[in-house]
């Protein structure tokens, strides 16, 4: 699947609910299903700055994509990163690097966080953007 399937995909499933109390439940739930990082890289080099909790992100290539793995010690948090590599991971740098996140904004997720988790939210965009980059730049 391409980014921008597996995002409309994540709009029409958070459509289906009412109200943030049942979306902030599946974002937990997803968060329960997110390929985890391994403990040898929870390490400093791996983790989101910016964000009011723990966040972990980790890469490998394979194939020419770009595989993700992280862990949170939030589960709200837990689960905006599992979006996040749900989204991303699995995909040629190129196309991480120039993948859209307007899905955030449709889903209203931006919205319904706290500044601060906001700021988490845009660092950890970035560490996967870059991520893409320095992948990108081995493949030229």
């Amino acid at each position: 699947m391409t980014i921008s399937e597996i995002q409309e995909e994540i709009i029409d499933e958070f459509s289906m609910f009412d109200d943030w109390q049942e979306r902030y439940q599946y974002m937990i739930d997803l968060g329960k299903s997110l390929p985890l990082i391994k403990p040898e890289y929870k390490t400093e080099d791996n983790i989101i700055t910016g964000c009011q909790s723990k966040v972990w992100v980790n890469a490998e290539m394979n194939d020419d994509k770009v595989i993700f793995t992280a862990d949170s010690d939030a589960i709200i948090t837990k689960g905006i990163i599992a979006i996040l590599i749900r989204t991303f991971s699995n995909q040629h740098p190129k196309d991480i690097i120039e993948g859209n996140t307007d899905f955030i904004d449709k889903i209203g997720l931006k919205e319904h966080l706290s500044p601060t988790r906001a700021n988490g939210l845009v660092s950890m965009i970035k560490k996967i953007k870059m991520y893409a980059l320095a992948y990108q730049t081995q493949l030229n």
